[in-house]
């Protein structure tokens, strides 16, 4: 790939190093610069420098000093054995020789071409200076100075024996000029990346210390985002190219093993293998991330079947490639349940709103983590039956597609719509036989769909279970005048969520449209949305929600929009501040955190039907005198358990009513 400007930057193809040399480097550590024997440079180095001592210490007895050639030193840093900066010992590393002269030229002896190297050089040394006495060590450690400026490839110290006394010359190869830049074997490593790691080097001589601190930044690049790879090998070529070889390892299989979940031992799962290998992200091919991994565990975890998951990288036949195994202990598949809870419609009574339910389900039907829910719920009105089988992923699509078939048989109250002062009928409740299809999918990050059909067929019924058509204030029950009306409604749902917090960004909206098939079936259209927003400031945390809706067409009296109670506008019981073809209700609260679990959340509500009570068939909310908009504010503590936040509150009203609301889990 060539740069825009200067740098000429050329993708080779991938050759990876031996699996051994890529051992030798662990991800995790600081790279040398080149492959050269470190060993057999700093020994030649030594024994030049040795001897050069020894030259020297021959001028005292007359002999003739010889002319020292010193080995080029390595670009590598020293290993602990034989660094430079170790101090000799003895008498040769004490003996000190007086220096005349001190000079930088090239490995020709000759001065340099560049004034600004020879001046690095000279500003790199330390101890030898005109007219000083030196010693071995002294000479040692201004050698490695000159090689740890970065500059330089090799440092010769060379004594002459001149009229005025020994001139020492260190004579230096300098790097080459940087021209260009070949790497090899980076895949996933972004080209704009290492363009602008390398431009400002271009035309310059090599800096071995700013190469070390590109090549940190590289392997930086691949541990930040957990990824298997580093810079294994760098050569500077003829010409000022520099070659990077990088060794990125490569996932080369996946396999599953089943763990016991008492012993720990290998055993026969009960989950389809494919069933496990579609949910993740890392394929076959791609270099291993750990970041990748850890989410791959996650949503393992998330299908509800496994009761532990790991992933452990092992060396593949392949030494470019790593092989992944994957260690799953599942859970029990299946079993009863029995349990209780609240429901918001029921507002009367000691007991008010207490159900019961009990419950089968089994979470892996056929080893392909499909569900089947059978549960029965029953309170003091209150009784839902419920089948539902669900497949989080179908077969053979690419989408992430899911598929629930649901039947359902429930009675709930009808005080919603139908309730509030003199009603009349203290046991009205609204039965519902329900089936339906639906499918869901992710459409974009945080961002899910479903679509469905469901039939209903709906009615109401008094306290000894008995078909009602009208209540005791002669509104109709029923939108087509019979005992139960009858509706084929397609279903579009848009969910946003921002994460799993509960006060961060939400955003649904949904549309119904009922499906006159036959002409007895309603037919209208209802659109709903809810919009929620989180704001921390300091340990204060506010939340803003609003919800609205709005019918057209001919629908059932009990399907208005109730508006009022511990989900809508508190202060007021269920329902009574309005039924409606249209609604909107807004919420504000400001919570804090007191101790642990606990916190306290100040709240004001306020509610609407938008004056479209009279609308709804029969005016149920004109005939109860309900107002149509209200609103209640008040305090209240909320303490997080396993089962959701428990929430007591205590609320005013804008007629001055007080009242206490209690619920299970966050508000709708």
């Amino acid at each position: 790939m060539a740069s825009n400007e200067d740098v000429w930057f050329v993708s080779s193809s991938i050759k990876l190093p031996p699996f051994s040399a890529v051992r030798q480097f662990p991800i995790f550590s600081a790279l040398p610069f080149a492959r050269h024997d470190l060993s057999c440079h700093l020994q030649r180095a030594k024994e030049s420098i040795h001897g050069f001592f020894t030259a020297l210490s021959g001028r005292k007895w007359g002999r003739p000093p010889n002319f020292l050639c010193s080995s080029s030193l390595a670009l590598v840093r020293p290993e602990p054995e034989l660094n430079l900066r170790r101090p000799q010992h003895g008498k040769e590393a004490e003996e000190r020789v007086l220096i005349s002269e001190v000079l930088i030229r090239n490995k020709d002896g000759e001065v340099l071409e560049r004034s600004d190297l020879e001046a690095a050089a000279a500003g790199a040394i330390r101890f030898s200076r005109p007219n000083s006495a030196l010693n071995v060590r002294e000479v040692q450690e201004d050698v490695h100075r000159i090689i740890d400026s970065g500059l330089f490839c090799s440092c010769m110290p060379v004594a002459v024996d001149t009229r005025d006394g020994i001139r020492l010359v260190y004579q230096v190869e300098p790097n080459q000029e940087f021209h260009g830049l070949i790497c090899e074997g980076a895949n996933v490593l972004p080209s704009k990346f290492l363009e602008d790691a390398f431009r400002d080097g271009y035309g310059k001589i090599v800096n071995i210390r700013h190469l070390d601190k590109v090549i940190k930044s590289i392997n930086g690049w691949y541990i930040e985002r957990g990824l298997f790879g580093m810079v294994s090998d760098v050569e500077i070529l003829s010409g000022g190219i520099l070659k990077l070889q990088v060794s990125e390892a490569e996932v080369n299989n996946i396999s599953i093993r089943f763990l016991d979940r008492k012993t720990g031992e290998p055993t026969d799962g009960k989950t389809k293998t494919e069933a496990i290998l579609r949910q993740l992200t890392t394929k076959k091919g791609q270099v291993y991330s750990l970041l990748q991994g850890r989410r791959d565990v996650e949503t393992i975890l998330t299908m509800g079947i496994m009761e532990d998951v790991t992933i452990i990288p092992q060396p593949s036949s392949d030494a470019r490639k790593v092989d992944l195994v994957m260690n799953l202990v599942e859970r029990p598949s299946g079993g009863f349940s029995a349990g209780g809870g609240i429901s918001s419609g029921i507002t009367n009574g000691p007991l008010s709103g207490l159900i019961g339910s009990f419950a089968y389900s089994h979470r892996n039907v056929f080893g392909r983590n499909q569900k089947l829910n059978l549960s029965l719920e029953r309170g003091q009105v209150d009784s839902i039956f419920r089948i539902n089988y669900s497949d989080p992923w179908i077969e053979g699509d690419d989408k992430r597609t899911s598929r629930s078939i649901m039947i359902q048989n429930s009675r709930t109250p009808g005080t919603l719509v139908h309730g509030g002062r003199h009603s009349g009928h203290g046991g009205l409740t609204i039965g519902r036989v329900t089936a339906g299809i639906e499918f869901s999918r992710p459409i974009r990050p945080q961002w899910s769909g479903t679509a469905g059909i469901i039939f209903q067929h709906a009615g109401a019924r008094d306290d000894k279970g008995n078909p009602l058509i009208r209540d005791i204030y002669n509104c109709p029950l029923t939108a087509s005048g019979n005992a139960y009306d009858q509706m084929l409604i397609s279903k579009l749902d848009c969910v946003y969520t921002g994460s799993t917090d509960h006060g961060s960004a939400m955003f649904s909206f949904n549309v119904e449209q009922g499906l006159p098939v036959q002409s007895e079936w309603l037919c209208f259209n209802r659109i709903s949305a809810r919009a929620r927003q989180g704001l921390e400031v300091g340990p204060l945390r506010f939340l803003f929600s609003m919800s609205g809706g709005h019918v057209i067409g001919n629908f059932s009296p009990h399907e208005a929009f109730a508006i009022g109670g511990t989900n809508s506008v508190r202060g007021y019981e269920e329902g009574a501040v309005g039924s409606g073809r249209s609604y909107a209700v807004g919420s504000a609260e400001m919570s804090f955190r007191l101790v642990g679990p606990v916190e306290t959340v100040a709240f004001g509500d306020y509610g609407s039907d938008l004056g479209s009570g009279s609308t709804v068939p029969g005016d149920p909310a004109g005939a109860r005198g309900k107002p149509g908009y209200g609103h209640g504010y008040g305090m209240g503590i909320r303490v997080d358990s396993p089962l959701g936040p428990l929430r007591l509150e205590y609320a005013l009203n804008d007629k001055f009513m007080r009242r206490f609301h209690f619920g299970v889990g966050y508000r709708n």
